[in-house]
């Protein structure tokens, strides 16, 4: 048998949490003769409104029972929906039971993700799991030959347009696209469930994953121009990229959403009533990190690191952009500003670059939180939670002669809390506070450290600087040293204090090198590798 093209609408059922539209939608169809059945809050609102209503519990013969729980649970409801109008055995069975057919449901689901996020117990979160309503709207997307079924408040004016057009009838197009919007909001429904009820017993990785977006803006396209792209937002309201507000500039692309998040993941270590922080990100990579008293400072200080490379590249700050760090910006091409929020006089300036874009996003992203991250490969996924560890001077082992002194374990601390947000290989030199050199993503930790010391020399260089910016930093790899060769490569750039994971077969050896080099080293015992 073959689905129709055009089936009318003669009776819908409205069982709906989102009331959005709700009386309008449901004045529209009873003016083109439709009986509408409902349930509960919705039934009364529609019957306040004057617009002729029908209980669901006079369609049943049973009352609304068990709380709500059991209303719509009943083959009155489900044959209504199921029944195939041009199968005769399912005309049959209807006229033998007096099951009318159902031709539109439109139903919306109890608020799970709202109750979770609101921190209520979880009897609450639980009595806020719907159940009769993803069975109506498999239902009726299963059945979308013969039924319409609206998940979404902002389709009513499409499927009453349909209607205007044709008759009272729906296209079948339009009732194939809506019942592919139903399951997937039944899936993304299920996928928050499962996840709440594995986050319950404290299942990080549970057996089974199940992962769910919304759609956001579809992309111009991907990492290159030959591939599609979309941004799908999910995992909650964790400030940043998901939450942020676009104040102006043109659209995001792909390589702007990875490298603002990259960005902003990393401006977020640093606590804003601690300092000033500001990340200047290229390629997903940091070119420029630095913490002053103010903002301004900080950005200047991170891109004098390297300028060159901050051309064109993604600020993120951890503080509300002001006018006097605005008007740094603006002087240099800049695609993105991320930031908590902006005054109204930096606003004013960044006003002036018209394709340069402003997210202002509410907040800081707590980068100890729990979460997962994934990566696509051929056939599946590779699951891990995020990388959350952080080293403070109290963490760090002494493994020299040497202790490192207050000012150096400082930038120690800053250095390695950089390296993490570095591709491996990492090298990451640091002098008061600020990025002086940064190596990354090299197949060699020597090559690593080499690259970050010359791009502090080319640096220098171009500033008309005489004295080397790496003289007197404190260096930080991202995993140990393997050989003392990129270790003593840092100290031949001028490095005065190491931090390393350690863990090396040769960890003894590489100690005795930064010994032998008058070098203080300290061991974090956690490794950053970030591919």
């Amino acid at each position: 048998m073959t689905a129709r093209d055009l089936v009318p609408i003669r009776r819908a059922l409205i069982s709906v949490s989102d009331k959005t539209g709700l009386v309008a939608f449901a004045r529209a169809l009873a003016a083109q003769g439709v009986e509408i059945v409902s349930t509960g809050g919705s039934a009364r609102e529609i019957a306040a409104a004057g617009v002729p209503v029908r209980e669901v519990s006079d369609l049943t013969g049973f009352p609304e029972m068990m709380d709500g729980r059991v209303k719509t649970l009943h083959p009155a409801v489900h044959g209504g929906i199921l029944a195939r109008r041009d199968d005769a055995d399912h005309v049959a069975a209807m006229d033998a039971h007096g099951i009318g057919g159902i031709d539109l449901v439109a139903v919306n689901l109890y608020p799970f993700e709202a109750t979770v996020a609101s921190g209520a117990d979880a009897a609450t979160c639980i009595e806020n799991i719907d159940i009769g309503g993803p069975a109506m709207l498999r239902s009726a997307a299963k059945n979308h030959g013969d039924v319409v079924v609206l998940v979404d408040p902002a389709d009513q004016a499409r499927v009453l347009a349909e209607m205007t057009a044709n008759d009272g009838a729906t296209t079948l197009a339009l009732r194939r696209e809506l019942a592919a919007k139903a399951y997937a909001a039944t899936g993304a429904y299920d996928a928050a469930i499962s996840g709440w009820f594995a986050a319950e017993a404290g299942e990080a990785l549970p057996e089974r994953l199940v992962l769910a977006g919304r759609r956001g803006d579809l992309l111009r396209y991907g990492e290159n121009p030959h591939q599609a792209a979309a941004f799908y937002s999910a995992g909650g309201a964790r400030p940043g990229i998901a939450t942020a507000t676009q104040l102006q500039g043109k659209a995001l692309s792909y390589n702007n959403l990875n490298d603002t998040d990259a960005a902003y993941e990393l401006v977020a270590e640093f606590p804003a009533d601690a300092a000033a922080a500001v990340a200047i990100i290229k390629h997903a990579n940091p070119c420029g990190v630095a913490l002053a008293g103010d903002l301004a400072t900080a950005y200047a200080r991170a891109l004098a690191c390297d300028p060159v490379s901050a051309f064109g590249g993604i600020i993120a700050l951890n503080r509300p952009l002001d006018a006097a760090t605005a008007a740094q910006i603006a002087e240099i091409f800049t695609e993105v500003i991320i930031a908590p929020d902006a005054d109204d006089a930096a606003r004013e300036i960044i006003a002036a670059k018209k394709n340069l874009r402003l997210l202002v996003t509410g907040g800081l992203p707590d980068p100890a939180a729990a979460a997962i991250t994934a990566k696509t490969l051929a056939g599946g996924l590779l699951v891990q939670s995020r990388d959350g560890a952080r080293s403070a001077a109290g963490d760090l082992k002494v493994v020299t002669k040497r202790a490192p002194s207050d000012d150096e374990m400082a930038d120690l601390v800053l250095a390695f809390t950089i390296a993490k947000h570095v591709k491996s290989n990492a090298i990451v030199y640091v002098k008061a506070g600020a990025t002086v050199g940064v190596g990354a993503g090299q197949m060699s930790r020597v090559d690593s450290s080499r690259i970050a010391a010359q791009k502090a020399a080319d640096a220098a260089q171009a500033a008309g600087e005489t004295a080397s910016r790496t003289a007197g930093s404190v260096v930080a790899s991202d995993a140990f040293f393997p050989f003392a060769d990129g270790l003593l490569a840092a100290a031949a750039a001028g490095a005065t204090a190491v931090v390393q994971p350690g863990g090396s077969m040769r960890d003894q050896e590489v100690i005795e090198a930064a010994d032998e080099a008058g070098l203080a080293m300290v061991f974090t015992g956690t490794r950053h590798f970030r591919h």
